[in-house]
């Protein structure tokens, strides 16, 4: 069988909720399975100095808005910017690998759920509170989940798939690696797609 895709993303990246919607579906159409890992992209940008491009000026941020928008348009995505933009989502990446190493089939639809709970219906999944509500709203456990997230393994582990990224030279949201090859960023979806296809160039 193929190798799987490799899919990065931070929870607070709308191009990376954009990527969430469309990957697993591209990869079936080849043959493909995806592996989801969330991780911690402020730590990437800690080393590498960039920010988000909403924080770069009116001149990118206002192209990126629009163009974040357009592209939700376009595949039919249900999107708005939240209002509190970007945030730190590690009450949402904890929750994920926990649920994970029991049930991988429902860490994926939390992680889809919580991607829409934030870049659709505008709520901060930065808050605890917010992460247990739509996690119970998928089924989960919400008292089992909110003592995991003070777990110490749990927060171990988060660090350490971040570690693990930054390591593969993974620097953005989404990125995606397939047989090797990086792709990074939404707009490379297409480019991805002729890879597979094609077993690349």
């Amino acid at each position: 069988m193929s190798s799987p895709i490799d899919f990065y993303f931070d929870f607070s990246s709308p191009y990376g909720y954009l990527a969430a919607q469309r990957i697993d579906a591209l990869a079936g159409e080849h043959g493909r399975e995806v592996n989801w890992w969330p991780y911690l992209m402020g730590a990437v940008m800690q080393l590498t100095g960039a920010k988000p491009l909403t924080l770069r000026g009116d001149l990118i941020r206002n192209y990126a808005v629009r163009d974040m928008a357009r592209s939700a348009r376009q595949h039919q995505i249900p999107f708005q910017l939240p209002s509190v933009f970007p945030v730190p989502t590690v009450a949402a990446g904890r929750a994920y690998w926990w649920l994970r190493d029991t049930d991988a089939a429902a860490a994926r639809d939390l992680a889809k759920a919580l991607y829409s709970a934030y870049f659709a219906a505008d709520r901060n999944i930065q808050e605890a509170a917010i992460v247990l509500e739509v996690a119970a709203e998928c089924g989960v456990d919400r008292q089992a989940l909110e003592t995991a997230l003070q777990d110490e393994a749990v927060k171990t582990r988060l660090k350490d798939v971040t570690n693990e990224a930054i390591e593969r030279g993974v620097f953005g949201s989404p990125y995606f690696i397939v047989d090797g090859e990086p792709f990074w960023g939404n707009d490379r979806i297409d480019q991805l797609a002729e890879w597979l296809r094609s077993g690349g160039w």
